[in-house]
């Protein structure tokens, strides 16, 4: 078969994105089952500006084919920032906002046009994440052939006309998790033909809990999180916690976090704060494996990346128990506590401090659990039957 991936941005360096990531895996992998793969992107970095800052072309990484378009000119931010704090306050939109909604977030007219005079040679488009306008572009000029990676989340962009008609439109979808899936059957009415969950693969790996400290000199117990700083992501909350657990406790927790974004720290914290900015792959799993818990605060996911990372560096997880799929992710695997306030936050770093045999025994289970499920031959095998159906 012939692939069509499209993502608004790459995986690569400086892009930190579980969606670029999952784009990124689901390709490698279709194209070692066989298929002709080519990957669409923009060329932008900056998910906040879009500016074009990669060079328009192609060329070949990881036995793939990726093609660069430029991101539309002319994007009204302040048309695009009005209308997205309309839906994020609830406020229905009328069509014509939807539009201007759609049409200001991130497009690139060259890609969706490149796909539309290549319809007839192109088998499956897989695209995502679900809410940029890119992707409803793409999901609109072929839905008999798109199936969407949507990263769905419980949250009021799901609720946009224009996003449902998209879902009820495409073809099929391969989904994170079960409960990502149970989500969109529930805010949509859809009869897809395809209807997997296929998620990633995460090679196997092993880290010294031990080199983190002697690399970095940061010595004694920690908290980690890695990806991108932001409230939606619930960074904030885990600063405040982790705050008020050293004042409370009097217990010695650092926190350290890796990836991208601002991250306002109290007085109190900051010389117990570590932001490393971007690692490599290395230097984070380093970091995981020498950590007390890899903490996730965020409500929004479709599936955790970093959390089968850290259970496969050795780690438990404790996340927060609003978050349906990361607190998912930890009864699966048996592989981490959970919390839905500061007074259970505090009790399970605790039982962490308190209790190292059974927090590894927890991330034992998670790792476990990660090798059985996420592994790429199981991945691939629940790839192959998804883009045959």
């Amino acid at each position: 078969m012939r692939l069509a991936f499209v993502c608004p941005r790459l995986h690569e360096p400086g892009t930190v994105g579980g969606a670029e990531t999952l784009l990124h895996s689901l390709a490698v992998e279709a194209s070692r089952l066989g298929h002709e793969v080519e990957f669409l992107v923009t060329c932008a970095k900056n998910h906040f500006t879009w500016a074009n800052e990669l060079p328009e072309g192609t060329f070949q990484r990881d036995g793939i084919r990726i093609r660069r378009f430029p991101v539309n000119a002319g994007r009204d931010v302040e048309t695009f920032q009005r209308l997205q704090e309309a839906i994020c306050r609830g406020q229905t939109l009328a069509p014509e906002e939807e539009e201007a909604w759609l049409r200001n977030s991130v497009n690139a007219d060259g890609l969706v046009a490149h796909l539309e005079q290549n319809a007839e040679a192109i088998d499956r488009v897989v695209a995502g994440p679900y809410l940029f306008g890119l992707v409803e572009a793409v999901a609109r000029a072929l839905p008999e052939k798109t199936l969407l990676a949507p990263c769905l989340h419980d949250e009021p962009f799901a609720r946009v006309g224009r996003i449902r008609d998209m879902f009820q439109r495409v073809r099929g979808f391969l989904f994170n998790t079960e409960p990502e899936r149970r989500l969109a059957h529930r805010l949509f009415d859809l009869h897809p033909r395809t209807d997997a969950v296929v998620a990633m693969g995460i090679e196997p790996f092993t880290a010294d809990p031990g080199a983190f400290a002697k690399r970095t000199g940061i010595a004694g117990d920690y908290v980690v999180y890695s990806g991108r700083r932001e409230p939606l992501k619930g960074t904030p909350l885990l600063v405040d916690y982790l705050d008020c657990f050293r004042q409370r406790t009097g217990r010695d927790v650092k926190l350290v976090m890796t990836g991208s974004g601002d991250v306002p720290v109290p007085p109190t914290l900051a010389p117990h704060f570590h932001d490393l900015g971007f690692v490599s792959e290395q230097e984070k799993r380093e970091a995981m494996a020498g950590a007390v818990a890899f903490c996730h605060p965020s409500v929004n996911e479709s599936l955790s990346i970093v959390i089968l990372e850290a259970w496969l560096a050795g780690t438990p997880a404790l996340v927060h128990a609003k978050g349906e799929v990361l607190r998912w992710q930890c009864e699966s695997s048996n592989g981490g506590l959970w919390f839905a306030n500061y007074p259970e936050f505090e009790a399970m770093l605790l039982f962490y401090l308190d209790h190292r045999d059974q927090a590894a025994a927890l991330a034992a289970q998670g790792r476990a659990y990660t090798l059985r499920t996420y592994s790429p031959e199981a991945v691939r095998a629940r790839l192959r039957q998804a883009l045959e159906g």
